[in-house]
């Protein structure tokens, strides 16, 4: 229960700042969205002490209702090397992630939280480095994962192409 209400706190608290950060009141209008849409397909590489080195996938798909100016909602997705899938969210602030997620469907399950900067890599690559803590009953474990997208789901924008009409040739007007 403390652990419940300590991870509402905090999101009360994070949500706060971002609003403020944004110059938003509760009652104004959310602007469009037109921060970077980060969706796509990461291969990750992680570590930490319980389970030591390890990989997963994760996914990230822009919640479009709740995104607005720079501030971008996913829902967040990391799919284990054993098919077990955490389902969980992400909010982006430019290129800030605060990432959390529940670690089992049991009413009382741990939490995974997690911080990270994401650029693009030297091939071009959206990457992040997460840092990340999981709470269990022995104080929790701290782990890194190094994500690289492999897939974008961001379709592509499309170009308008207006037809040439062509007027009509002297030769067919006679």
């Amino acid at each position: 229960m403390k652990k419940l209400l300590f991870a509402v706190l905090v999101s009360i608290f994070t949500l706060s700042n971002v609003v403020q950060a944004a110059g938003l009141k509760p009652d104004d209008e959310k602007p469009v969205f037109k921060g970077i849409n980060y969706s796509g397909e990461y291969a990750c590489k992680g570590t930490n002490d319980q389970v030591g080195d390890y990989e997963v996938s994760v996914t990230m798909r822009i919640n479009r209702v709740s995104s607005y100016g720079t501030f971008g909602a996913y829902y967040f997705d990391t799919q284990t090397e054993n098919s077990v899938i955490y389902r969980g969210q992400a909010v982006a602030d430019g290129n800030r992630l605060a990432i959390s997620f529940n670690l089992s469907d049991k009413r009382n399950s741990e939490h995974s939280t997690g911080i990270a900067t994401i650029k693009k890599n030297a091939q071009g690559h959206w990457s992040f480095r997460k840092l990340y803590f999981e709470s269990d009953d022995n104080g929790g474990i701290y782990g890194i994962e190094n994500c690289v997208m492999t897939a974008s789901l961001v379709a592509p924008v499309k170009k308008v192409v207006k037809p040439v009409v062509k007027a009509p040739s002297k030769a067919a007007t006679e």
